[in-house]
């Protein structure tokens, strides 16, 4: 009988996990799999569990928040047998907004996608590193960014997806108008400038906002999407800021282009945020495209 590692996070997305629990393991067992379920108990449980065991498995399914996944993936990466034996991860979404999974075709419910995991497609997708940091879809640095790992998950679970938008307003005044001078080096081009927000991202939408990250993108296609955003200084400027966001409608003060590795440089440390989770304050990122490096079970109706 083949073996499934089940890894989940009890504290996610309002911790509902604990009422689709059995059903889940049960349609794992139908599928033809003998499990063995683990609840996490601290931050990067996930990523040591997978290190230490992950091998003995021939799948691995993980449910919890974007953060998790992560955890997973970089558990995977860290492996030096995960090159020759490939674990497929299905992932079950629990977050409070769940971006990549939406991305990649997964269903809200909890049900629905364990059964997604056990007939949904393999692929390979890309994966991200930041400095020596794995990401699944996005790091950004600037306004807002903070938002997701400072609002507590007592708070998420209550609130959910408001949570990120209530704390977004609190931080709106003091953080708008921050600004980052930095050098990026990307695609054998050097840009210099000042910028409020800076992404880089693998995914159809971030912090729950769709078509925020670009156009004509694909998970497995070896490049990232990086959207640079700079200062304005009227309501009217914020205005225009938010329509090419949303529209993808062209600005001069957003600036987006693909990459499948780019630099950042600056005089002072930045704060950056990787998959939702602090990355650390840094002067100098190096972000890398690893082109189909995992491989993911997906949706039918997956994003492009």
């Amino acid at each position: 009988m083949k073996k499934l590692l089940f890894i989940y996070n009890a504290k996610s997305g309002k911790a509902k996990i604990r009422k689709y629990l059995v059903g889940i393991i049960d349609i794992f067992i139908k599928s033809g799999y003998s499990v063995e379920a683990y609840q996490t108990q601290t931050q990067k449980d996930a990523m040591v569990q997978v290190e230490k065991r992950g091998r003995d498995f021939d799948m691995i399914v993980c449910s919890g928040g974007d953060g998790t996944l992560n955890e997973v993936i970089t558990g995977l990466r860290n492996s030096d047998w995960y090159i020759e034996k490939r674990v497929p991860i299905g992932y079950i979404p629990a977050g409070s907004t769940n971006d990549f999974a939406v991305s990649i075709g997964l269903p809200k419910n909890m049900l629905k996608a364990a059964v997604t995991a056990m007939n949904g497609r393999k692929k390979n997708l890309d994966v991200g590193t930041f400095n020596n940091m794995s990401f699944v879809y996005v790091a950004a640095f600037g306004a807002f960014t903070d938002v997701s790992y400072s609002t507590s998950q007592e708070l998420k679970n209550i609130l959910g997806h408001k949570a990120y938008v209530l704390e977004s307003i609190k931080e709106f005044v003091p953080t708008i108008h921050s600004t980052y001078r930095i050098t990026v080096i990307a695609n054998g081009k050097k840009l210099e400038g000042e910028f409020v927000y800076g992404m880089v991202s693998n995914s159809n939408s971030v912090g729950g906002f769709k078509g925020i990250t670009g156009k004509d993108i694909g998970f497995d296609d070896g490049v990232f999407e990086v959207t640079l955003v700079k200062p304005f200084s009227s309501p009217f400027e914020f205005q225009e800021i938010v329509t090419s966001l949303i529209t993808g409608k062209g600005s001069r003060r957003v600036l987006r282009f693909k990459t499948s590795m780019l630099k950042v440089y600056s005089e002072d440390k930045i704060d950056w945020v990787v998959d939702g989770e602090f990355g650390g304050s840094v002067r100098k990122a190096v972000i890398k495209n690893h082109h189909k490096a995992i491989s993911m079970v997906t949706g039918e109706n997956i994003c492009h």
